[in-house]
């Protein structure tokens, strides 16, 4: 933990040249407790913009405040907390240890309110990247710097919204090829190929209706025989045999020898 020695004499921040601002969060004010022989750099209510980094929080202040700049460092932080009171905005807790020439001896603890919102996002970035920086991880999604002769990065003020615009053209490195996994292959030369859809029966044709008959019982009769004769096949089922229309039977004549009884 280091103080002012991470802001530029324009009002930016201050990173080394392998770190880049991961998200940044403007009006929060910095509070501290817990000192023992409280330097006066420590004292009151600071209120400014707080950074996050792939290994540590950095705290601008704004005006002539005797703590220009304040840096926390993961491996020195413990104890942190995200808090959401009933009243009141939600703030960040917990305990920091001074660095060897940071500025300042012993531990203090810390608060950071978010009174513009922005604690809970900000708070579960920084837990996320300190637990990746602790297994050597490299977080991802840094916002453009440019390079200082010193060896470091300024960043200036955040825009009006506080967050840095992405630079353009930024070459993001692909993901591995085993990212995206393909279709599987099949064996020898041939690719992988996709079975056809089913046949698609197409739209069905309306039934084509006849001029209104007036129903009858005899036509009825001969429609329900006609029905009970029609042959069904199970594996074509979009057609049906029906037997043709018989000729009437010829008209019946008595035999000549009944004529003369």
């Amino acid at each position: 933990m280091a103080l002012n020695k991470n802001h530029s004499e324009g009002g930016g921040v201050i990173v080394n040249n392998t770190e880049s601002i991961l998200m940044t969060y403007d009006h929060v004010e910095l509070t501290f407790s817990d000192m023992k022989n409280v330097p006066e750099a420590f004292k009151g209510t600071k209120k400014g913009t707080v950074y996050l980094t792939p290994y540590r929080v950095i705290f601008l202040s704004k005006g002539k405040d005797a703590m220009q700049s304040f840096m926390m460092p993961f491996y020195l932080m413990k104890d942190c907390e995200i808090k959401q009171p009933v009243f009141g905005a939600n703030y960040i807790k917990g305990t920091v240890k001074a660095e060897a020439g940071g500025g300042w001896e012993g531990s203090a603890s810390y608060k950071l309110t978010f009174t513009a919102g922005g604690a809970i996002e900000f708070g579960q970035r920084m837990l996320q990247v300190a637990s990746q920086a602790s297994r050597g991880e490299a977080p991802n999604g840094a916002y453009g710097y440019s390079h200082m002769p010193s060896g470091a990065y300024v960043f200036p003020p955040p825009v009006a919204n506080g967050m840095y615009p992405c630079p353009p053209g930024y070459p993001y490195p692909p993901p591995p090829p085993e990212f995206y996994p393909g279709p599987p292959m099949m064996d020898g030369a041939m690719g992988y190929v996709q079975p056809p859809p089913p046949p698609y029966p197409g739209p069905m044709e309306p039934p084509v209706s006849g001029p209104d008959v007036p129903s009858t019982p005899a036509a009825e009769a001969k429609a329900a025989e006609a029905a009970a004769s029609a042959y069904y096949n199970p594996g074509n089922p979009h057609n049906v045999y029906m037997p043709t229309n018989q000729a009437p039977p010829p008209p019946y004549y008595p035999p000549e020898d009944k004529k003369t009884q």
